[in-house]
């Protein structure tokens, strides 16, 4: 027998070229954030006392959940008693607080709306489409308009128009020069930062 016949490499026809395997495919930006938001607020949810499911949560625990991301907020909105209540460029500093600001707020729950359905919640069902946090963001926007001396519903024209204008698919909400995002919009993942690390991370209870 000839012992120079094809060796081992050759045996079976030919090799196989080596095929790197495809990256997963990137999340957008918009799909990255909505997972962040989804992942703090179920966060939330394990860290609420008591003890609170997503199958039990209602409209009130969505706006509970609101209430509880001002403090990592970075807009401030004039107490009425403030010098500065209703300027919009105020002169000065003051200690009125810092709060999540509406566009930031509402971006927010549109996400968060969106999320809930793909993870397989009913539409009728969805807290975060509840009428009561409708009810919510709205006077959120309407006290911070008089706080902060901001015509909303003309930033709102001028956001649609330039948004059909637009052929870009991110979202940015400039709201009194707050973009979401970028300064409020960081916030929920500082809460889930927060959360995690379990300081001061105890959800409230509704009252």
């Amino acid at each position: 027998m000839d012992s120079s016949g094809p060796g081992p490499s050759s045996t079976g026809g030919a090799s196989v070229p080596d095929v790197a395997p495809k990256p997963p495919a990137q999340l957008s930006r918009y799909e990255s954030q909505k997972r962040r938001d989804w992942n703090t607020f179920l966060q939330y949810l394990r860290n609420h006392r008591p003890p609170l499911t997503l199958a039990r949560c209602s409209g009130a625990h969505v706006i509970e959940f609101l209430r509880y991301l001002d403090q990592f907020g970075k807009t401030k909105v004039h107490a009425a008693g403030c010098a500065y209540y209703g300027q919009r460029s105020p002169p000065g500093p003051c200690p009125c607080p810092l709060r999540q600001a509406w566009g930031s707020l509402d971006a927010l729950i549109g996400r968060l709306r969106a999320a809930y359905e793909e993870s397989g919640g009913a539409p009728e069902s969805n807290p975060f489409a509840a009428r009561a946090v409708r009810i919510y963001l709205r006077e959120v926007r309407d006290s911070h308009a008089k706080a902060r001396g901001i015509p909303y519903e003309k930033k709102k024209r001028k956001r649609v128009q330039a948004a059909e204008a637009s052929s870009s698919s991110s979202v940015a909400a400039a709201v009194g020069g707050d973009v979401v995002g970028s300064a409020d919009g960081g916030a929920v993942a500082a809460s889930a930062e927060q959360l995690a690390g379990g300081s001061g991370g105890t959800a409230p209870s509704i009252s």
